[in-house]
């Protein structure tokens, strides 16, 4: 036999081995399209429901004004987490950059192992600090905050409280855990108690709510879920992502707001929105909670360290506030102004006197139509719909900055009243 009659003979096995077969390729091919078609009905249903969700693409740096890609002019965002104005202050950029050149672009690694530098300290320091608490723990966001808490805090023995309208990441880190878990009513103190009554038997007991809830905008009555948790022998957690920089005199959150600085035992909140707007989460609380999440939170163990340029950003960000609260004071008369404008021209707003103010609309199509309307008219807002809100609550979201003049919000109530005649959502 020839050697090339010989490497054929050899190689036509092989291929028989290595080829699969034609009906498994075509179980594979039927198997993908199948998929393919359960995802496009999927999608088909988002967009014949109206709460299709497109993502408009910004070309320049965040703050009250924006450029959008497609508009020709500059136009005013009113959809930002970015309370303060500081996600492009000059000085919170600069101590971003110093960081960058001193520390680098990343740590390449998890905190554990070779992962911490003294940035990271420091930042944890002030954090702590600035709440008021013994120590801090830094996480790449707050829903990893979240999700690494209970998991680590409550076991089978113990019991969850949980509001039914807390925010996803708390809902999917209380899923974690082998606490006993229970709802009880939006913000009802008498569903708490029945709830605290109910889970007496348990080792311990945590109340968990957001301080405030991002889509109302309403402020959980903390004064009360202390004086509650007290009474049955509770802790309080509190989720300060929509609060921390702005609320309370000093700006120190909804518990400083409320007076309840020291009975609220656990607070997370995020570097994302008013302190600078980049990434990044942390808790802050008891010392021998900190540190046992330093040692068993899987979020905390098994993410790289936040890098440092964010660190930098954020650290700088609480300096400004723990030097002057001047920025926190300036919120206050700012949402009232766009709030009571809304109101007389006939619009409701949900919520009380926080900066996110909901222009409740109920459709979810409505919602989006106005919204893209709104940007035609130089206003960059956007509508909320389901799965984000409970169906038949759709709404525009509007979000008050410190950076935001009188101007720029009496543009975006003459922006709402045209929009709002134009589909007949006041007269």
């Amino acid at each position: 036999m020839s050697l090339g009659k010989a490497a054929r003979s050899l190689v036509k096995p092989l291929r028989g081995v290595l080829r699969p077969s034609t009906p498994a390729l075509n179980r594979s091919y039927a198997a993908v399209a199948e998929a393919r078609a359960v995802l496009e009905g999927e999608l088909d249903g988002i967009r014949a429901a109206g709460t299709w969700k497109a993502e408009r693409i910004i070309t320049s740096k965040q703050g009250p004004q924006i450029n959008v890609d497609g508009s020709q002019s500059s136009i005013l965002n009113f959809c930002a987490n970015n309370y303060l104005g500081l996600s492009s202050h000059p000085e919170v950029v600069q101590a971003g950059i110093d960081a960058l050149k001193t520390y680098g672009a990343g740590l390449s690694s998890v905190r554990f192992i070779c992962g911490t530098q003294d940035l990271h300290k420091n930042l944890e320091r002030k954090l702590a600090e600035f709440h008021e608490r013994e120590d801090c723990i830094l996480y790449a966001s707050c829903f990893d905050a979240n999700a690494g808490l209970f998991e680590v805090l409550m076991g089978p023995d113990d019991a969850v409280l949980s509001d039914e309208l807390n925010h996803a990441s708390i809902i999917d880190g209380i899923r974690l855990c082998r606490a006993k878990r229970l709802r009880y009513k939006h913000m009802d103190l008498g569903d708490l108690e029945n709830k605290l009554k109910e889970s007496q038997s348990s080792r311990m007991r945590l109340v968990v709510t957001d301080g405030v809830f991002s889509m109302d905008g309403d402020v959980a009555p903390l004064t009360g879920i202390c004086d509650l948790a007290e009474r049955y022998g509770a802790m309080v957690f509190i989720d300060e992502c929509h609060a921390t920089g702005f609320l309370g005199p000093r700006g120190r959150g909804t518990d400083e707001l409320l007076g309840v600085m020291d009975r609220v035992h656990i607070v997370n909140s995020t570097l994302g929105k008013a302190l600078g707007g980049a990434a990044g989460g942390y808790t802050v609380g008891p010392k021998p909670l900190i540190d046992l999440l330093r040692q068993r939170s899987r979020p905390y163990l098994f993410s790289n360290s936040l890098p440092p340029p964010v660190v930098g950003c954020a650290t700088k960000a609480v300096e400004l506030l723990l030097a002057s609260s001047e920025i926190a004071e300036s919120m206050t008369a700012k949402t009232m102004r766009f709030r009571n404008k809304m109101t007389q021209a006939g619009f409701t707003i949900a919520g009380s006197a926080h900066p996110i103010c909901p222009v409740m609309l109920g459709d979810a199509r409505l919602a989006s139509v106005m919204a893209d309307d709104m940007l035609k008219l130089g206003v960059y807002v956007i509508g909320f719909s389901y799965p984000v809100v409970p169906k038949g609550k759709a709404r525009i979201r509007v979000q008050i900055s410190a950076a935001h003049t009188d101007k720029d919000i009496d543009h975006c109530v003459d922006a709402f009243i045209q929009t709002g005649k134009k589909h007949g959502v006041i007269s």
